[in-house]
């Protein structure tokens, strides 16, 4: 007996007919129906379409069709396919990755037009640093030694490499080291290098008299060995003992191993000797490091004589801005390049004097088996080192114009008369050293590395804007002297490369987003200007609070320039 329907009738069932079973309404068993010839759907009338259905149904009934969805989309693309013609080859476009690509001279040809007619009002150099003075002022506080020394306890000879400002690196170590072990230092010596292949000496850079005397009452510093040490080693330095010292050392190292060695030999050599001490020193190794570095090292007279002279043409030709001018140090020389193993123009010409640049200074390092070099990633990751092009983008961008006087502090241009055309473009007031002196004036230094090295670092000492472009000795130094002459802040544009080549490599950027960007690299520039030395900076860098103590806004901010 079988319950009635409630529902209303849909006049298939009577209300004595029993419910249809599930098995009825399977879409398998309406379709063997159909198939057999009872009502129902008509029957797939070719192979495929059975195939489809069985399929379909499968489908339908497991629930899996969202499981099966890509293989049916897979099969209706391959369907497609074999309807289309394939007599005309789509052509696929291959975009180059990002940074491999050398894109700042079509950026500069798209942005010209608008930088070109941007009317910027305010005098940037004359507004630039806005934080400067924020939170006091710092001055120099390092004072020297009142008194006599004790009887020394030998001699300290070392051989400072590399170029001009890695040598002083050596120089000011040597001098806290000597100091602190109250050793005697004799001038070091400066180890001739293949690539700066300068046979300049001690007194042909610094002035030598002053060095000594500025140091007198701290560290004794003497010119040559007495003869009855160096008998003992036939006159001949290589004879003596000679430290090989890790780079980083700390002070406890020379005062544990070095020391007793002195003591014992009464001379020892330390060579080669340039990062050879720790940052991280106690206040006795810091204050050597202090006086020799900014109050013991000056350029030799005819140095300085040849460095104010053109700081003086400098403001000359910057009258419009109050006597005020920019320094840029580019790193755009061959070898510079070559080294980074960036890629710019990408032509044959280029590729042939990188590879023969590498080979002359390096020797196979950069064709060793198995190793692999990136461009594109090197660019991205900020390594590649700045066009004339690009710097000369990047300072418009920060609101200097074609009013505006610039140094340019650098060796030899690769390819100059190319590629500093634009910077030219855009900066008509741009000067060398080459430019501002005389051939005559020159002469003396030309053959020179480390001397003409010297003349570019007074004028960029002294300009209101320096702009580092690549890292190094030489803007690290500057850096920290720049800080220590006024009031602590370095007036220092520091750029972030790897935003810089995200800009450059960007062919949709306009004009105002270009210039908003490079506005607030600058202003972050400004903000940074004042920083305090951390345990593992370099005190040549940072030189608060090692070298100088802070004072506050009410007090004469006069007191801290120091001439």
């Amino acid at each position: 007996m079988h319950a009635y329907n409630r529902l209303p009738s849909s006049g298939h069932n009577s209300p004595s007919s029993p419910p249809s079973s599930p098995v009825s309404r399977s879409p398998r068993l309406r379709h063997r129906s159909s198939a057999s010839g009872r009502p129902g759907r008509p029957a797939p009338k070719t192979l495929a379409q059975r195939l489809a259905w069985i399929l379909l149904s499968v489908l339908l009934k497991r629930q899996g069709i969202f499981l099966f969805a890509p293989l049916l989309y897979i099969s209706f693309i391959l369907f497609y396919m074999g309807t289309v013609s394939f007599d005309v080859v789509p052509v696929i476009k291959h975009r180059p990755a990002p940074g491999s690509v050398y894109r700042s001279p079509q950026l500069y040809a798209k942005l010209r037009p608008e930088m070109d007619s941007d009317n910027f009002s305010v005098d940037t150099i004359s507004t630039i640093w806005k934080h400067s003075y924020k939170g006091g002022e710092w001055r120099p506080c390092t004072k020297k030694s009142s008194g006599g020394l004790p009887e020394s306890n030998g001699y300290i000879y070392v051989e400072a490499n590399g170029g001009l400002n890695q040598q002083r690196t050596s120089i000011c170590n040597a001098v806290a080291v000597a100091g602190y072990l109250n050793a005697t230092l004799v001038i070091p010596h400066f180890h001739f290098h293949s690539i700066w292949r300068d046979p300049s000496k001690f007194g042909d850079i610094y002035d030598e008299e002053f060095f000594v005397k500025a140091l007198e009452n701290d560290v004794r510093i003497v010119e040559t060995v007495p003869g009855y040490i160096m008998e003992r080693f036939d006159y001949n330095m290589s004879n003596v003992y000679n430290f090989r010292i890790k780079a980083w050392s700390s002070i406890n190292y020379y005062r544990d191993s070095v020391l007793p060695k002195l003591l014992e030999e009464k001379i020892i050599r330390i060579s080669p000797f340039a990062n050879r001490l720790s940052f991280d020193a106690p206040p006795p190794v810091q204050r050597l490091r202090c006086l020799a570095n900014y109050q013991a090292l000056r350029f030799s007279s005819s140095i300085s004589a040849l460095g104010n002279t053109l700081v003086s043409r400098m403001k000359e030709r910057s009258a419009n801005n109050s006597g005020k001018y920019i320094s840029v140090h580019l790193r755009f020389e061959e070898d510079m390049v070559a080294f980074s193993c960036c890629i710019y123009d990408g032509g044959d010409g280029e590729k042939r004097d990188m590879d023969a640049a590498r080979e002359r200074g390096w020797k196979g390092k950069f064709t060793k088996p198995g190793r692999v070099i990136r461009p594109g990633a090197i660019r991205l990751n900020g390594k590649c080192p700045l066009t004339p092009l690009e710097v000369g983008l990047m300072l418009r961008g920060m609101g200097f114009d074609k009013s505006t006087s610039i140094f340019l502090a650098s060796g030899r241009i690769y390819d100059s008369e190319r590629h500093m055309a634009p910077l030219l473009e855009m900066f008509p007031l741009l000067q060398t050293k080459e430019m501002l002196a005389s051939a005559e004036e020159l002469a003396p230094f030309q053959n020179y590395s480390s001397r003409m090295a010297a003349i570019d670092y007074t004028v960029c000492l002294h300009s209101e804007v320096f702009v580092t472009t690549q890292g190094g000795n030489f803007p690290h130094f500057l850096l920290g002297h720049r800080r220590y002459l006024y009031g602590g802040h370095s007036r220092t544009i520091r750029p972030d490369k790897r935003k810089l080549a995200l800009l450059f490599d960007n062919p949709n950027i306009g004009w105002k987003s270009f210039k908003r960007q490079m506005l607030n690299m600058r202003a972050h520039s400004d903000s940074k200007g004042i920083e305090l030395k951390r345990p593992n900076d370099s005190i040549y860098s940072f030189p608060c609070p090692d070298c100088m103590c802070r004072i506050n806004k009410t007090e004469d901010s006069r007191s801290s320039s120091v001439t």
